[in-house]
């Protein structure tokens, strides 16, 4: 296969990852009513603290169609990096060109006109979109990833929403650097767990990167979702992945599942926790999330369980000194140690170089040659004969005496001859 080719590959690989499952679209006059999470979540009551102001969030998607009337104003820039979408990242691309939009809305969407459209659980919250193409486009969708997080780090973003996955539980060396550089820079970074009914299985990367808040999913009644929702240990809070709406380009609606719906309302609630606790680190918003979860046993299954909004706006929650790029750091430095040597650059096609073989060190010899014993003779030869040695002669002694004694025995008595 080619590099273009499997380039490609790698791309449809996140295409379906990402993809939830459509159905028919909706109409606007019953959308509010469907966001069930907004009350059964704690989102309406943290709005009394506030609505994600002052706070943006990059989306890393297909492309968010900032003229939709839920979403006018909210789109403050962007950018498009596959090289087939417009400048702005605002062109809807690939096969699931509706995904990025309906993304935004869940995440920032302020609804119009009178109690119409959608509410995201940051409405005041700003969007940067960055489109990728998932299959499309001249440069591979692990560059593009990486561009994009560099990017969006670059123009402002505090949180990077990722509904998206690789499928695989490891990623490309140019994740490494450009994660870290996010990190670096306080942006938290939020992905999708996946989704075992379009095939992830288990998590993949993003969501198996240290340092990465990863959301889990849930039906309506908080039970964790066979379909629209992965399991595994990176998980870090569930949140609602079915019977979700969001808003399409060009201005209609559609009801969905996944863990693509779940993350942004994540990213959401991350986003009010940073314009509530403006001066706390990236570390400390995460803890917030987490800590003010409401727990629901496995953490494999939900993390630290399902979010709590208003809880983790408003409670008293400890200082914690943890840092997401410690953690993304450590793991590069105990993983990628060799990787300059025994592995080839992903924009080299050199092969790559030679680990030099292995030497024998000589053991010690004795000066005087084979006359005396060497070291190691002594140690794995003359000890154990040795110890051999003096288990036999007092065995010899042992059975010598039993022997004289039991002569001794018959001597005495056996019958004396008369003189």
């Amino acid at each position: 296969m080619t590099r273009a080719r499997a380039g490609v590959a790698a791309a449809l690989v996140l295409a379906i990852a990402a993809t939830v499952f459509v159905a028919s679209p909706a109409s606007a006059d019953n959308i509010r009513d469907r966001e069930y999470w907004l009350a059964d979540y704690g989102v309406q009551k943290a709005w009394a603290t506030t609505k994600g102001a002052d706070v943006t969030i990059a989306v890393i998607d297909t492309g968010v169609d900032g003229s939709h009337p839920d979403l006018t104003g909210t789109v403050i820039g962007g950018t498009d990096v596959s090289g087939v979408g417009s400048a702005n990242g605002q062109t809807p691309i690939g096969s699931d060109s509706q995904h990025g939009t309906m993304v935004a809305s869940l995440l920032a969407g302020h609804g119009h006109g009178t109690g119409l459209g959608i509410l995201g659980v940051a409405p005041e919250a700003k969007i940067l979109s960055v489109s990728v193409g998932f299959g499309v486009g001249s440069v591979g969708s692990d560059d593009q990833i990486a561009q994009a997080v560099r990017w969006s780090v670059d123009h402002g973003a505090d949180i990077i929403n990722m509904s998206l996955t690789r499928n695989t539980l490891d990623w490309p060396t140019s994740w490494d650097d450009a994660f870290l550089y996010a990190m670096e820079k306080g942006v938290i970074v939020v992905a999708a767990a996946g989704n075992r009914g379009s095939g992830t299985t288990e998590v993949g990367a993003p969501a198996t990167m240290p340092g990465v808040v990863v959301v889990a999913g849930v039906d309506q009644n908080g039970t964790a979702s066979f379909d629209a929702s992965s399991q595994g240990i990176t998980l870090s809070v569930s949140a609602p992945s079915e019977g979700l709406v969001g808003a399409a380009p060009g201005g209609g609606y559609y009801s969905w599942a996944g863990t693509s719906g779940a993350t942004p309302l994540v990213a959401g609630v991350l986003a009010l926790i940073k314009a509530s606790h403006p001066a706390i680190s990236a570390g400390n918003v995460i803890n917030r999330l987490t800590a003010t979860a409401r727990s629901q046993g496995n953490p494999i299954v939900y993390g630290s369980g399902l979010f709590d909004a208003s809880a983790a706006v408003s409670a008293t929650v400890a200082s914690v000194a943890t840092d997401p790029a410690d953690e993304l750091k450590n793991w590069i430095r105990l993983n990628r140690r060799a990787v300059a040597t025994t592995v080839p650059s992903p924009t080299s096609s050199a092969p790559p170089s030679p680990r030099p073989a292995p030497t024998a060190v000589a053991a010690p010899v004795s000066p005087f040659g084979r006359v005396l014993p060497a070291v190691g003779d002594l140690r794995d030869i003359g000890i154990p004969v040795l110890v051999y040695a003096v288990f036999a002669t007092l065995l010899i002694l042992v059975l010598r005496s039993i022997f004289r004694e039991a002569i001794r025995l018959r001597e005495s008595k056996s019958p004396r001859r008369r003189p």
